[in-house]
């Protein structure tokens, strides 16, 4: 009997396909009309299908994940103290990631190998792009206004948009949690049954959109690299190596040294454990559609509890933005080097605290970090037209810093549940 492929084995040999298929289409017919209509209506309608019906789940599993973790932690003291080291670990992290993010660009000054020529070409075919984004920056509330805007007027109103308001539905979900653990426990019983019960449908529906995981990435990944062509990634060919090299060195050293040292835990088998998680990050280019497929495999494989895993993945998936954060500073650096923007030491450390702040309150969707990343160009006297420069490899780098997105806010539930006293499943 022939044995069957595991998921995992699935997604990668999509994935595989996906690109390869994608690169030789770019290469040889970059502008056929059969290579347009098969994005149209094949490679595009089905990846946005797929990915659509994982990011459908999001707003119910968040609610039910979330109110059901911090009822069945029960003890606000507990809470608390789960909440803060969360929350910590969240920060010094992220911090750590655009540190080392930072240090690279100095190093390497990628921003110097790029030709006036190159500039200009990414400058003028991107423009439109760049002009839309600027728009939409220019609408973007940021500051006080965001912590104001955590407490919703209407819940309702903040999750039925394009771009759910996930903060607003975390503190909600959080407020429905505290207010079941605080009610006598035969009246919250009914309302347990109800979230397990929501928490159970949508496990079962994400099961079955990961069944045609293998597919869905398979025309995520072609309609990504049948469009963007090998001549740009060799004029950006330094930025990218200097943001693949941070994400790299701090997914398999920052993440090994903290699984090793605080989860008490394997490296090896930790990565090993989560390959699924990681592929699916990759392919999505969303830490809000891989979600479903974080909780589930946490739980599954580490052996993390469901009142860890309720809290802190949900969290993570609006909050711990790791790989955004380094992408950022190595992004503000970069296009500074371009235009010719010297940034003193005071400077650079503006440029860490605001990627580090603007990490947080980026869309867990592809691409979502762009609008917030001209915030911060505006602020240190980068013309915000720059960021055309680097749309053309930006979804390249999106699936990159996924992946660190999300394996961070595993590392995160793997520490806490450690810290609290549960074994992790050898």
């Amino acid at each position: 009997m022939k044995k069957k492929l595991s998921l995992h084995i699935k997604i990668f040999i999509g994935l595989i396909l996906g690109a390869t298929l994608g690169v030789i289409a770019n290469f040889y017919f970059p502008t056929a009309t059969y290579l347009l209509l098969f994005q149209k209506y094949i490679s595009d309608p089905f990846g946005k299908i797929f990915l659509n019906l994982l990011i459908m789940m999001v707003i119910p599993l968040v609610f039910a994940s979330l109110a059901l973790g911090v009822a069945q932690i029960g003890d606000l003291k507990k809470l608390g103290r789960i909440g803060f080291k969360t929350i910590s670990y969240f920060f010094l992290v992220t911090t750590f990631a655009v540190t080392i993010g930072m240090v690279l660009v100095n190093l390497i000054r990628p921003g110097d190998y790029l030709k006036e020529e190159t500039k200009i070409q990414l400058l003028q075919s991107y423009k439109s792009e760049a002009a839309e984004i600027t728009a939409k920056t220019e609408k973007t509330e940021f500051g006080i206004q965001t912590l104001v805007n955590i407490v919703p007027r209407n819940i309702v109103n903040a999750i039925a948009k394009p771009n759910p308001d996930m903060l607003a539905l975390i503190f909600f979900s959080l407020m429905v949690g505290i207010a079941i653990s605080l009610i006598n426990k035969e009246k919250a019983k009914p309302l347990l049954n109800i979230l397990e019960g929501i928490s159970d449908v949508t496990v079962v529906i994400i099961n079955i959109a990961m069944k045609l995981a293998p597919y869905g990435v398979f025309a995520l990944i072609f309609g990504v690299t049948s469009r963007f062509g090998f001549e740009l990634l060799v004029a950006l060919s330094m930025y990218v190596l200097t943001v693949i090299l941070g994400l790299t060195l701090h997914l398999f050293g920052v993440f090994s040294l903290l699984i090793k040292f605080l989860a008490k835990y394997n490296p090896i088998l930790f990565f090993k454990n989560i390959k699924t998680i990681m592929l699916t990050a990759f392919s999505t280019s969303s830490s809000s559609a891989t979600l479903p497929t974080t909780i589930s495999v946490t739980q599954t494989n580490l052996g993390v509890p469901s009142q860890i895993t309720g809290f802190v993945l949900p969290l993570g998936a609006t909050m711990n933005m790791n790989g955004t954060a380094l992408f950022e500073g190595v992004t503000v650096l970069f296009l500074a080097q371009v235009f010719g923007v010297e940034l003193s030491l005071t400077a650079q450390l503006i440029v860490v605290i605001m990627s580090v702040v603007t990490a947080i309150g980026a869309a867990g969707v592809p691409s979502g970090s762009i609008p917030l990343l001209v915030i911060i160009l505006v602020m240190i006297g980068v013309p915000a037209e720059g960021i055309a420069i680097i749309l053309g490899v930006d979804r390249l780098l999106d699936m990159c810093r996924t992946v660190l997105n999300v394996t961070g806010d595993v590392t995160c539930a793997a520490y806490i549940a450690r810290s609290e006293g549960f074994e992790l499943k050898k």
